[in-house]
């Protein structure tokens, strides 16, 4: 009989578990699942870790690492070029030398803090109670370079190096060098260290980093800037030099070629300039475009700034020279606008362009409270019988008041003329702005660009408890009261009346070029079309604006005698309850058949030329441009802004036209 195998374990759990009722049971894949889940959740979380530190975090502590090793000397990469539309460089870069800590040396011994920042300070003095704040609120893992002094001179770079201390790191730099600054300044702005804001809103730069500021050094940033470069001092423990090592050579930044012209631009700075010393005046702003691309080809913002050398002052300053008037200034147009509501008493068959409405100087609007107190609009003259094309010429008031805001004649004697003018009324003046987009940006490309406000009687009445009442719409009419929009904003309608109804989107960069000469970005021609129901209402327009010049009661007289046929229209805006004026020039030549020809003919020629490779026809001068000038708190209304205009436009006509 064989014997049966006893398993002692076996037996007292089979009694524990008949003794205590228990049954043994196998686990759920339910539970297998979860601990499963969880496994690949802490795998998953490992590596997100790995990748945040490696991919994210790597550069920061790749530095970190490089700065304990060794003292790592970033090689700074030069900004890109900016030149004019003819080759001529506006912003440069010059060596130089800043001055770094290398934090993982200083902070070796804190109780040395204040021996060294003293040393560094005698021999090239900075603000050491700000750069201790900065060393106290840094973040360590992430940043292993503070910088503390740029542009210093060659004498402070040899008494630095002879203190032969290793937080101390003198960089080989540059520093921009901005051609004539004031009178570019407000284009191509100005560049400077990053602050918090900077790093809160990008996370890929270092407190050392030097960024576009304003201008087209903000705006093109991301291309003007560089890739530095990174050399690595490797040293003993006694700080002797084992071996210098360069982990990347510097990249330079693109160059951006703008569409601007150097010797336009400097010659209009300085005729604005002369103009406003001449009035005892102070602000004031001009642009010249090329209507059918859009391509500014001057922006002048007075005053101005050195942006060679800045100073808080100039930002503190209560006339604002770093304030660009061009594209963020605010303004009530004037009668500089009359042209956009000609349109739109056009495009409404409001009037017809022949029939004449008088102006006495002025218009009378009955007082429903005091009857004997009637209302006075005033022209800014008495015009006598004037139609539209004498309306623009004239700049006439009262007749815009009329075709506009509409008028009943009620007088006995007639003395406005007799009858009845319906008017084009507030609410579709306010669509024919918005045609015209005059409340919003133009799109140029510069940082800070503000848009029109236009008027809106419902949220005034909201606002304020007061009806909209016929003087509003009388205002309005003539660019004053509820109205505000920018030169570049007013310069832009113009042109669409010079190009019958091709809006051009202005812009200053042309094209950006890398170091190879390939071209990164192309700026092209852009177009907002203003249709019509009937495309001759912009030549009835334009041809009281050549009124202006060529009649002799026109406000544009003076610029008769330029030998180019020049369209144009002024205006004055009273500002603080009619105390100020500010002053306006509108206007474009109309080349002649046979200069478009003589044109076309040049070019085709040039290309043909052997001898002349490198010509473009993308950067020659535009046979038409558009002009605009403004004037703030004028003495003479818009008598001060033309003989600016006239300036302008004789030396294009000499020197680009004539002389190309």
């Amino acid at each position: 009989m064989d014997k049966k195998e006893i398993f002692l374990e076996e037996s007292i759990v089979d009694g524990l578990s008949q003794d205590l009722g228990m049954v043994e049971r196998p686990l759920s894949e339910k539970v297998f699942a979860v601990f499963g889940w969880i496994l690949i959740s802490i795998i998953l979380l490992a590596l997100s870790r790995l990748v945040w530190f490696q991919v994210f975090l790597g550069t920061n502590y790749q530095s970190r690492a490089l700065a304990n090793a060794g003292q790592e000397t970033i090689l700074k990469a030069p900004r890109g070029i900016i030149y004019d539309r003819n080759g001529n460089i506006l912003v440069s870069n010059q060596p130089n030398f800043n001055v770094a800590l290398n934090l993982s040396e200083l902070l070796k011994n804190r109780n040395s803090l204040d021996d060294i920042l003293n040393q560094i300070n005698n021999a090239a003095p900075f603000d050491i109670a700000l750069v201790k704040q900065e060393i106290a609120s840094i973040d360590l893992e992430t940043q292993a370079y503070l910088p503390i002094i740029q542009d210093v001179p060659l004498s402070e770079v040899i008494a630095l190096k002879k203190l032969n201390l290793q937080s101390v790191v003198i960089e080989n730099s540059y520093k921009r060098q901005y051609l004539e600054g004031p009178i570019f300044s407000h284009i191509v702005g100005y560049t400077g260290l990053v602050n918090q804001t900077d790093l809160n809103q990008n996370k890929d730069l270092n407190l050392n980093d030097e960024i576009g500021k304003s201008g087209i050094e903000l705006e093109y940033n991301k291309y003007l800037t560089g890739t530095n470069g990174v050399e690595i001092s490797y040293k003993d423990a006694r700080g002797n030099l084992l071996e210098n090592k360069t982990l990347n050579n510097p990249i330079g930044g693109d160059s951006v070629n703008l569409t601007l012209d150097a010797g336009l631009q400097d010659y209009f700075y300085k005729a604005m300039q002369d103009q406003l010393a001449s009035l005892g005046r102070v602000a004031g702003a001009g642009i010249v475009m090329d209507p059918q691309t859009g391509e500014i080809l001057s922006m002048v913002s007075l005053p101005s700034f050195d942006n060679n050398n800045l100073t808080g002052q100039i930002f503190v300053d209560k006339n604002k020279p770093t304030f660009n008037r061009v594209i963020s200034g605010l303004y009530s147009p004037g009668s500089t606008i009359k042209p956009l509501v000609s349109f739109g008493i056009l495009e409404d068959n409001i009037i017809n362009p022949l029939k004449k409405i008088l102006s006495i100087g002025y218009i009378e609007v009955p007082n429903p409270y005091y009857p004997d107190k009637p209302s006075k609009f005033l022209d800014w003259r008495p015009q006598g019988w004037v139609d539209l094309y004498s309306a623009l010429a004239r700049s006439s008031n009262v007749y815009f008041y009329e075709v506009v805001g509409g008028f009943t004649d009620k007088s006995p004697d007639a003395k406005f003329g007799g009858g009845s003018q319906i008017g084009l009324g507030v609410d579709r003046l306010i669509d024919y702005w918005k045609k015209f987009e005059i409340n919003l940006p133009t799109g140029i490309d510069l940082p800070g660009e503000s848009a029109g406000i236009l008027a809106n009687p419902q949220e005034r009445e909201k606002e304020t408890g007061n009806p909209w009442r016929l003087g509003d719409t009388y205002n309005v009419a003539i660019g004053q009261g509820d109205l505000r929009i920018t030169p570049i904003e007013l310069l832009r309608y113009i042109c669409s009346i010079a190009d019958k109804g091709k809006m051009p989107v202005p812009y200053l960069a042309n094209d950006i070029v890398d170091a190879q000469g390939n071209i990164v970005y192309k700026n092209t021609p852009h177009f907002d079309i203003i249709s019509a129901k009937d495309p001759n209402h912009f030549n009835e327009i334009e041809q009281g604006m050549l009124d202006g010049v060529t009649k002799d009661y026109g406000t544009s007289h003076t610029l008769s005698d330029v030998p180019m046929k020049i369209a144009a229209k002024t205006g004055s805006a009273q500002i603080q309850n009619n105390q100020k004026t500010n002053a306006f020039f509108v206007g474009y030549n109309i080349p002649s058949e046979s200069q478009i020809s003589a044109d076309a003919t040049q070019i085709n020629t040039d290309k043909n030329i052997s001898g002349n490779p490198s010509f473009d026809p993308q950067v020659s001068a535009p046979k038409q441009i558009a002009v605009l000038v403004m004037i703030e708190d004028a003495k003479e209304g818009s008598l001060n802004a033309v003989p600016v205009a006239k300036k302008v436009f004789q030396w294009y006509y000499d020197n680009r036209i004539v002389k190309k």
